[in-house]
């Protein structure tokens, strides 16, 4: 019995061993570079140049430490300080989950038009009808430029078309002229557009007026939503030289697609098109610092961070995701 326990000590000492000299060999290895994260002590091949900065993904460890989300997550997005403060005035429109941020904002105390000043503009009545990127550059468009649409594009939740009355284009213009901050919150690149214009609705067409001959559907792809957040960021400069633009990217997925493939999928190209042109426009005009252009993650932090956080329907972050998504941009951007 003595001779055969003394077996598996044996090995395991050699299998010690064995494995040191295989740790040292590796350490002095000029092909290997070392990296930490969740607190666990990482390999990584260094044969290819990697670059001044390197980030690694993290583990499951890594995430649920306090603090995670600004190291893994607002890396590089976020401000070195708070800067908003309860002077500034707020303009935040776009997809529905830009209502999540205006209610907090409002009950933080700070100024948000369409909670504090009943405006008659479409960028209050209906702003979280307001999601894809050429909708919303026709609203800024339309208030700096008076560029109305040539039919009845804008319709609200119950599939009411909006006029283009010059009053609530003067209402709209004076928002916009009154803004520090706009917060603009982008949805989906599905959109429905009229054939012979080529202009694009906010929503999808009223079932009473859809005319096949006449109406269309498609999906902005990259280029054309970059094109429409320049020409947004290009307007807001032009009027408002000094004042802040944050984009973020809705993390609420279609309810359906209408395309003949699954939502998830379509889903998932809808949202990459618009990350992608965000990304695009941010590279362009340079440092947040310098152009005054940031981008909030809270699609990230819900599809890649976030352990469970959707409602049961799939669609909708839970009462305590849009918690943590709100309390992240307090802590990170209001002062």
């Amino acid at each position: 019995m003595a001779t055969h326990s003394s077996k598996p000590r044996k090995k395991t000492l050699r299998y010690k061993i064995l494995r040191a000299l295989r740790l040292v060999e590796e350490a002095e290895r000029e092909d290997l570079i070392y990296y930490r994260t969740g607190g666990e002590k990482r390999r990584a091949h260094a044969t290819w140049y990697r670059g001044e900065t390197t980030n690694f993904f993290p583990d499951k460890k890594a995430i649920a430490k306090a603090g995670a989300v600004d190291e893994y997550v607002g890396k590089g997005w976020f401000p070195d300080a708070p800067f908003i403060s309860k002077d500034h005035y707020i303009t935040a429109f776009g997809s529905c989950f830009a209502a999540e941020v205006t209610r907090f904002l409002y009950r933080e105390g700070y100024q948000v038009f369409g909670r504090d000043m009943k405006l008659n503009s479409y960028v209050v009545r209906s702003g979280e009808g307001i999601v894809n990127s050429a909708a919303i550059r026709q609203q800024f468009e339309w208030a700096f430029e008076g560029k109305a649409p040539k039919i009845e594009l804008w319709h609200d939740k119950d599939g009411v078309p909006g006029d283009y009355s010059d009053d609530v284009r003067k209402a709209t213009q004076e928002i916009f002229e009154k803004s520090d901050i706009f917060i603009l919150t982008l949805g989906l690149s599905e959109v429905w557009y009229d054939k012979p214009t080529g202009e694009i609705f906010w929503r999808a067409i009223p079932k009473r007026d859809f005319d096949p001959n006449r109406h269309g559907f498609r999906v902005l792809g990259a280029t054309e939503n970059l094109d429409n957040l320049r020409r947004t960021y290009e307007l807001i400069r032009a009027h408002r030289p000094n004042a802040t633009i944050i984009m973020t990217l809705s993390p609420v997925p279609l309810a359906a697609t209408f395309r003949p493939v699954s939502c998830i999928t379509a889903n998932s190209v809808s949202k990459a098109s618009l990350r992608v042109a965000i990304d695009e426009l941010m590279r362009e005009v340079g440092p947040s610092s310098q152009s005054g252009l940031y981008y909030f993650p809270s699609y990230e932090m819900v599809t890649s961070f976030l352990p469970d956080p959707m409602k049961d329907d799939f669609r909708h972050p839970t009462d305590a995701t849009v918690e943590f998504i709100m309390q992240t941009f307090k802590r990170r951007f209001l002062s």
